[in-house]
């Protein structure tokens, strides 16, 4: 069974200057279990696609539409708010990119994980304060009992991260979404909550959704990668196949533009042009502007998928 399942998505955002296209056109399936990457440069419309499969964008600013738009099995576009605040915690729950801002700021850290935990299950305000203080600490923070009592404010941002962990996990999803997840944590905070990461989902058994531009991330948290650019799906497969072998353009300029990726002293490669506007979003393949063997053909049309083999597949005229 996909745990997500989403054919032909779009989000457009509506503003003073005019309409957004966030997203255009996405097809992305989780399967239970399964690990899943979706990178690409900051506007490429990855966090939209997540938020968009939770119901969790403003309506009516952000329009979402789809031709299938599926959450463990549920029609998110056709729920009711009653269905989509039981989805949320209990069939998927998200780690925000900035902790500080998804935290309450008057509400206690304990107050708020037991919130949640009460609101999906039946169970006593003391059995929910000690399934947190449990919580706090399979995320490996000390004195759980004292910290559920601390604001927001009084957490380092590596503990915060720690507790938005925790809260995610309290209703025990079928799979989670991992937006930025070590986002201005310093290094070795960042490999920590990544290992956190890897051994909560094995251990709970949940799919993930990790949203990053950091390709490093990928390479050892999942097992499937979806490159996105321009509100749509460059190229996606197994994460061994994409790094060692990546088709694209675009998947290769972003694995070129990596540090330490040959040794010596060199220029770092990068990628020239800046990302397009999706407020104008061009003609074709939207990499063709930057794209170093377009051709005019690239500016026409978007190219369909070519499956390469099973479960990898790219978007490109040039592929040969």
């Amino acid at each position: 069974m996909n745990l997500v399942d989403i054919s032909g998505l779009t989000v457009t955002f509506s503003q003073y200057e005019g309409q957004v296209q966030a997203v255009r056109g996405v097809n992305l399936h989780v399967a239970e279990g399964e690990s899943v990457g979706i990178v690409g440069e900051s506007g490429s419309g990855k966090s939209v696609t997540c938020m968009a499969v939770m119901r969790l964008l403003r309506e009516p600013q952000a329009r979402i539409a789809a031709d299938r738009l599926e959450l463990a099995g549920t029609d998110v576009l056709a729920a009711d708010r009653r269905t989509l605040a039981s989805l949320r915690g209990r069939a998927a729950a998200m780690i925000f990119q900035d902790p500080m801002t998804a935290f309450d700021p008057v509400f206690t850290i304990g107050h708020q994980i037991i919130e949640t935990i009460r609101a999906h299950r039946r169970v006593s305000k003391p059995e929910a304060r000690a399934e947190a203080a449990d919580l706090l600490r399979r995320v490996e923070i000390k004195n759980a009992e004292t910290v559920l009592g601390y604001y927001p404010h009084q957490l380092s941002g590596g503990m915060l991260q720690r507790a938005m962990i925790a809260m995610a996990l309290s209703c025990r999803p079928k799979i989670l979404f991992a937006d930025e997840p070590t986002t201005a944590l310093d290094v070795t905070i960042q490999a920590q909550i990544l290992q956190l990461i890897k051994e909560l989902q094995a251990e709970f058994g949940m799919g993930l959704v990790m949203v990053t531009h950091d390709l490093g991330v990928v390479a050892e948290t999942v097992d499937r990668v979806v490159v996105m650019y321009g509100g749509k799906i460059m190229e996606q497969g197994p994460v061994e196949a994409i790094f060692d072998d990546p088709k694209h353009p675009y998947t290769r300029a972003l694995l070129a533009s990596m540090p330490g990726q040959i040794g010596g002293r060199r220029r770092l490669t990068e990628i020239k042009g800046a990302s397009p506007n999706p407020a104008n979003p061009p003609s074709g393949c939207p990499f063709h502007p930057r794209c170093s063997l377009a051709d005019a053909g690239c500016a026409r049309a978007m190219p369909a998928f070519d499956v390469l083999t099973p479960g990898r597949e790219a978007a490109c005229w040039r592929l040969q």
